[in-house]
């Protein structure tokens, strides 16, 4: 076995608690604390000592998080959709992308965004435009 290897086998079970991908509830629980706590110190300081180990936590936070708490793709139409209700808007509101028989052809699937209708919707949501191109 190499000198690193050993070294690394003597100090793994002092580390191996918050070096590793979370696999329950608990132990996720336990592993944002920590990244908190080490987001409290380190701040945006990517110099400090700890910073490292904070960005290594955060990955294998986040592989938790993809693995038990999975985003849900959704289409354009439905950001537009959720970004009209959010702001209280019916089909009628927005005369920039056309009229509101056209829109709601939109909203209804029979007719797609043009380039220009999207970035319509971007400027006036303040959005990027990709999230409207998403199937």
């Amino acid at each position: 076995m190499s000198e690193i290897l050993e070294k690394t086998t003597l100090r793994w079970e002092s580390v191996e608690e918050f070096l590793s991908v979370p696999h329950t509830e608990s132990e996720y629980d336990k592993a944002i604390r920590l990244l908190n706590q080490l987001i409290d110190v380190v701040g945006e300081d990517e110099k400090h000592p700890l910073a490292g180990l904070m960005e290594t936590l955060g990955a294998l936070i986040e592989i938790y998080e993809n693995k038990h708490y999975p985003i849900p793709e959704v289409s354009g139409i439905e950001i537009l959709t959720y970004l009209m209700e959010e702001h209280d808007l019916k089909s009628s509101d927005l005369y920039e992308i056309g009229t509101e028989h056209e829109v709601l052809d939109i909203l209804n699937g029979k007719r797609d965004l043009t380039i220009h209708q999207i970035y319509a919707l971007s400027n006036r949501f303040h959005v990027t435009p990709k999230i409207f191109l998403q199937q």
